[in-house]
């Protein structure tokens, strides 16, 4: 009696261990891969590989708590404004550009490989695609403290809400669901922050 609760305990603090709290829809919890369960975690998440589990948590990012997604677009702002600084003005839309392409090329398979290790669809601890999202938001804004935050706004609030058509996204198979619906956010965040830039409502100086 006393192994089985002792087995019950290490079981309920692995699962909890895996997830991430609430962040908005898409955080209320992850997926079980053909049985629809919300919470947990399913399989063993170190039969994936080293570099997939770092690319998808981006570095742990994605264990911070609570709002693990949260967390994960923080430290893309943070990182994106101390790389930005270092850049000439005209190169910043570019290396923004690439550094999304790099984490949507390399998030998808990274977040295919840890969701079928941990027997999920969409965990919550997958945050590279907060990463490709929240890049695609800050291309061509100036790396000031206003564009930054106004653009963190954006993207959290696009990737909650969902508008369409980014609900249907997270339909897409695997890694390709998990990270596109983000780079949808991203891209009606980037829209929005444009035009804040086009209508003055942002001054496009640093």
């Amino acid at each position: 009696m006393a192994w089985k609760i002792f087995r019950g305990n290490l079981m309920t603090n692995r699962e909890w261990r895996a997830g991430r709290p609430a962040d908005g829809p898409r955080d209320d919890g992850a997926t079980k891969i053909g049985v629809g369960s919300r919470s947990g975690i399913s399989g063993n998440l170190q039969s994936a590989p080293v570099w997939a589990t770092l690319v998808a948590t981006f570095f742990g990012a994605g264990r911070m708590r609570p709002g693990p997604g949260t967390w994960g677009s923080a430290a893309t702002v943070i990182l994106w404004w101390l790389v930005g600084h270092k850049l000439a003005l005209a190169w910043q839309p570019w290396v923004a550009f690439l550094l999304a392409s790099i984490a949507v090329l390399v998030g998808i398979p990274a977040a295919t490989r840890v969701a079928r290790a941990s027997g999920l669809n969409d965990p919550q601890f997958v945050v590279i695609d907060e990463v490709a999202g929240q890049l695609f938001t800050l291309i061509a804004s100036p790396i000031k403290w206003q564009s930054l935050l106004l653009g963190f706004i954006l993207f959290r609030a696009f990737d909650i809400v969902k508008p369409p058509p980014i609900r249907r996204l997270e339909r897409l198979p695997e890694g390709v669901g998990i990270v596109i619906d983000d780079v949808g956010a991203g891209i009606y965040g980037l829209a929005i922050m444009q035009m804040a830039l086009h209508f003055g409502l942002l001054s496009p100086s640093r």
